[in-house]
């Protein structure tokens, strides 16, 4: 009898064990004890990494990292999508740029400025086929695009949210990089149309590809006025090919005469000891494979590669202490096995995780970057979703010129007045940037001193600036910390 009773007993325990759980909403199989050579064993945050099946028939899954917010339980959900298209948020944007551990050579370092001080952070890596997301059918890479990423991206959030169902009903942003300029502006607008129970607030967008012909021709202009080329090799690019459409001749396969002798006169002054991403900072002489290479493909080949064996270069900040080849030591930590299983990843498919996929076999359809994101953007600031586009001053690839002038053009368009002038906004009673507000829903700001990966090369600026979008303030009514 009394041992009947003790297996009704510990059957009663493990079902109110369970039942907490659910109630809960910890998904406990994709609880992160601790990382290898974490700094803090017992951090005041907790950590998840896992995978979500979005096509069982496919085998479709992708892979996320989530860290909670350091002390504020009530902080608002925030997913981040890295660009390139192909490179992933786990190595990017968790490991290098703004989570809770930064990889230093070997190890992991603290961040004393993570995003997850002031929110609960989602990082996605996707589509398929990016980091350890993974499609079992490999007919899924045979073309890949925006649509398909946008569609994915949704599936995700929805089944995410039964994970984590205590999260459903938190304010919610999306906020990326670089072609994320496309991933973020997209999934919100399909979250919208879709009418799913998101309660989506608003985009945050780093030097962003919303229009490529405005976009890829601001380089022109920038790459002169910081000494990169002469003056005979920016009126070539301004009168007899400009860069957007070299680019799309490279990419269509037929190089006209005229294009092909302004790539062979500006290669010659372009040194491969610039980092076009960060133009002021140093370079890490190791081969990588950044999402700002991603986005210079196959433009980057041709104007860089024959000037060196190694032209994918990683940036090094002006002024703040970090690694310089933290791209490179990001793919080291996460092939090592113990990471990954700490992580729950697996590599499926593929021998090894990369920070950007360029293999041969994964193919997204790159004229979706000629498609300009602008309208889509307009219509987030007409549902009332806040949207910032953020630039870090000293990037090549996206210069924040011609980021200005677009969110400028879109609030003339969209006839929102200024509603906070263009002015300085400090850090540390340090000028951290320029903004500008329009209405209650456009914004622009930049970073100054900041390169196309604006919170790994100016952290705190980055920070702060994160912090004002999400308490919905002005950058120069904002104090540091």
């Amino acid at each position: 009898m009394e041992e009947k009773l003790s297996v009704v007993l510990v059957g009663m325990v493990l079902v109110h064990v369970a039942l907490s759980s659910r109630v809960v909403g910890i998904p406990l199989e994709d609880e992160i004890r601790s990382l290898p050579t974490q700094p803090s064993p017992n951090p005041s945050f907790k950590q998840f990494g896992g995978y979500v099946t979005i096509d069982e028939k496919q085998g479709r899954a992708l892979f996320y990292y989530f860290v909670e917010a350091h002390s504020q339980p009530a902080s608002p959900l925030v997913l981040w999508l890295n660009g390139g298209p192909g490179c992933s948020s786990l190595g990017g944007g968790a490991f290098i740029e703004h989570g809770p551990f930064k990889i230093n050579g070997e190890i992991l370092v603290e961040n004393e400025y993570s995003w997850n001080t002031e929110a609960n952070m989602l990082y996605l890596e996707s589509p398929a086929g990016v980091g350890f997301s993974y499609s079992v059918n490999k007919s899924f890479y045979s073309r890949i695009d925006d649509e398909i990423t946008a569609r994915d991206n949704l599936l995700f959030l929805q089944h995410w949210f039964d994970k984590f169902p205590e999260y459903k009903n938190r304010d919610f942003y999306i906020t990326g990089e670089s072609y994320g300029g496309h991933y973020v502006p997209q999934l919100a607008q399909l979250i919208l149309s879709s009418k799913v129970n998101i309660r989506l607030k608003g985009i945050a967008i780093g030097n962003p590809l919303l229009d490529f012909g405005n976009d890829f021709n601001a380089r022109d202009a920038y790459t002169w006025s910081h000494g990169v080329v002469s003056d005979s090799a920016y009126k070539l690019l301004s009168s007899v090919c400009n860069t957007s459409r070299i680019y799309k001749e490279v990419l269509q396969g037929t190089i006209s005469p005229d294009c092909f002798f302004v790539i062979s006169q500006v290669s010659e002054q372009f040194s491969s000891f610039i980092d076009v991403y960060n133009i002021i900072g140093d370079v890490c002489l190791a081969a990588n494979n950044s999402q700002a290479a991603a986005l210079l493909h196959p433009l980057w080949s041709l104007l860089y590669t024959a000037k060196s064996t190694t032209p994918q270069l990683e940036p090094q900040a002006n002024g703040v202490e970090r690694d310089i080849c933290s791209q490179q030591n990001a793919a080291k930590y996460l092939n090592r096995k113990d990471v990954q299983q700490a992580l729950h990843a697996k590599l499926v498919g593929v021998a090894q995780w990369s920070l950007c996929n360029h293999n041969s076999d994964w193919h997204y359809d790159r004229t979706d970057m000629f498609i300009p994101m602008i309208d889509v953007v307009s219509s987030l600031v007409k549902s009332k979703i806040r949207v910032l586009v953020y630039s870090g001053d000293q990037d090549l690839v996206i210069p924040f010129t011609g980021s200005r002038t677009l969110v400028s053009s879109l609030a003339k368009a969209l006839g929102v007045n200024t509603s906070v002038g263009y002015s300085a906004w400090l850090v540390d009673n340090q000028v951290g940037g320029w903004s500008e507000a329009y209405g209650k829903f456009l914004s622009f700001a930049s970073i100054r001193g900041a390169g196309h990966l604006a919170p790994e090369t100016q952290p705190k600026r980055s920070l702060v600036l994160f912090k004002a979008f999400l308490l919905g303030i002005p950058l120069q009514q904002i104090s540091s910390f």
